[in-house]
């Protein structure tokens, strides 16, 4: 896979919105034709990471946020990140102007409207250097509006730096299947359960047994759009069956799997 060179503060594949001129400017990706993760970097101008295909995982602002096809994630100007993806997934990214639309200024994750999928693909497939003629000014002003008003969807993991509660964090990011209890855990860390309590509560604003669940919701999003079974997944997350699974996903996401990544969605 080719490199996509995007140590520091470089722009994306060596792309730089600055040189279009543009309020909005979109980059399409194919990961298939690239690497799968891009390292921490920034960019001047607000960024929406659209996946079109798969999923991708983004990090930043001490949490990170994973989504399928159909969904992005918004990271404000200034902001480092680094975006980890499927080896299936096409991704969008289109940088908007500070200003040019009333945003979140913090990351979160959008759910995009089928017609707003449309336009970010149009302007991602568009060669770099075409020129914006009337049309294309109008697009961009209905995309601009649009942004704007794109709901929030509450994909997002909150991390910790705080030792105990960070390693509990960590080694369950590391291996989602661990079943084991808060108690259990505050024993492992060394502190009581009452004030592991309180401690994640303070550092994730989660309890842990929510923070778990949405660890879960993250991970399952993440396989299922790479095309793992929906069986598979409930095993690798130590469900005792799909049944359970299932029931868990339709309660954090309102949808069976088989509906949330159904094409018409």
């Amino acid at each position: 896979m080719k490199d996509l060179n995007c140590d520091g503060d470089d722009p994306v594949g060596g792309f730089d919105p600055d040189r279009t001129g543009r309020r909005i400017a979109a980059l399409g990706l194919d990961i298939a034709d690239h690497a799968e993760e891009i390292p921490v970097h920034r960019h001047r101008q607000g960024q929406l990471v659209f996946a079109r295909q798969g999923a991708v995982t983004c990090r930043a602002d001490g949490g990170s946020w994973i989504v399928p096809a159909g969904r992005g994630v918004w990271i404000p100007g200034g902001v480092a990140h680094s975006n980890r993806a499927t080896a299936n997934a096409r991704l969008a990214f289109l940088f908007v102007e500070p200003g040019a639309a009333a945003l979140p200024d913090r990351c979160c994750t959008l759910a995009v409207s089928p017609m707003v999928r449309e336009m970010i693909a149009h302007l991602a497939d568009r060669p770099p250097d075409a020129p914006f003629d009337a049309r294309a000014e109008r697009l961009e002003q209905v995309l601009l509006d649009e942004l704007a008003v794109m709901p929030r969807e509450d994909f997002g993991l909150p991390g910790s730096e705080h030792r105990q509660v960070g390693r509990i964090l960590a080694a369950l990011t590391a291996d989602p299947a661990d079943r084991r209890t808060q108690a259990e855990w505050a024993r492992e860390v060394g502190a009581s359960e009452r004030a592991l309590t309180r401690l994640m509560l303070q550092e994730t604003g989660m309890t842990f047994g929510r923070w778990r669940q949405r660890l879960h919701l993250a991970v399952a999003l993440r396989e299922l759009a790479g095309g793992a079974s929906v069986q598979r997944t409930a095993e690798d997350l130590g469900y005792a069956s799909t049944t359970a699974f299932i029931t868990m996903f339709k309660k954090a996401t309102g949808r069976t799997p088989a509906r949330f990544f159904a094409p018409d969605r």
